[in-house]
């Protein structure tokens, strides 16, 4: 005998019941994460405080916690994050920019694409810390040295990555397009770019990281302000404490930018899908 449908409204529906055991999923993976992280911290301070590591060189979360008071204290570390985010935000914004441009000139002409592609793929390939002696040079010390090196390490990979996202595009969508009269401008804006946005936000998320290390290595050679001046400052002068305080900053960044793109990434797709 079959079981009676249940219309009871209080009773949970098979979706709801999907959703909060996703959601109690993701709860237990940041709870994990959480006790990871607080184990190792309570780990090296143990070590430290027992010998078992030198605290001159490894530090400890004890002292790392006492410079960084300090430093909040006189106001100092926030100028040197301040100039580290903002020379980091743009040139995150202006790989984007150039990498959707030049994408899309790209994907346009077939020829220039031709032309172009194993240029892109050399520069890619190529050390990009071997450019910012060139940088100083050309352009001197300051921000915008800074901020060139920071696009210079994820914009050849940035366009190779765009441009293959527009050729992903399923070409039976396209041929309809041009079948109801549609131009190459419809064709790219109304298929191949939206049906590559879940590849260009896998991209975006992979620049943020690279425009920040792009950013450290021109500080590392011609700023005087900034969390990678402050790295090399005290590797110069033997304050590891002020090296390893910078470090795990660069790590929350890092962190916090992935974060912040993954929250976009969730409510653009939460979009496409209604």
């Amino acid at each position: 005998m079959k079981k009676p449908f249940n219309n009871d409204p209080a009773e949970p529906t098979r979706q709801e019941l999907f959703m909060r055991q996703h959601h109690r999923h993701h709860h237990q993976i940041a709870v994990m994460r959480l006790l990871l992280l607080v184990l190792f911290l309570i780990l090296w301070e143990i070590c430290s405080r027992t010998g078992v590591i030198d605290s001159f060189f490894f530090s400890s979360p004890s002292m790392v916690l006492e410079l960084l008071w300090d430093m909040c204290r006189d106001y100092s570390i926030f100028g040197h994050l301040g100039i580290t985010l903002f020379e980091t935000l743009a040139s995150f914004l202006l790989v984007f920019l150039i990498s959707l441009v030049t994408a899309t000139l790209l994907w346009y002409s077939t020829r220039l694409s031709e032309i172009l592609e194993p240029y892109l793929v050399m520069l890619n390939s190529l050390p990009k810390s071997a450019l910012a002696p060139l940088f100083i040079v050309w352009l001197g010390t300051g921000t915008t040295t800074i901020i060139v090196a920071g696009i210079s390490v994820a914009v050849f990979g940035s366009i190779i990555s765009f441009y293959a996202a527009f050729r992903q595009c399923d070409p039976e969508k396209i041929t309809l397009i041009y079948t109801l009269g549609g131009s190459k401008k419809d064709v790219f804006c109304k298929v191949v770019l939206p049906s590559s946005i879940p590849l260009l936000l896998s991209t975006i998320k992979v620049n943020i990281g690279l425009a920040l290390v792009g950013v450290i290595i021109g500080e590392f050679l011609a700023a005087r302000k900034g969390l990678g001046y402050l790295i090399i400052y005290g590797s110069q002068v033997f304050r590891l404490n002020l090296v390893i305080l910078n470090i795990l900053l660069l790590c929350g960044i890092a962190m916090g930018f992935y974060k912040g793109i993954q929250m976009i990434e969730h409510y653009i797709r939460k979009e496409m899908q209604l």
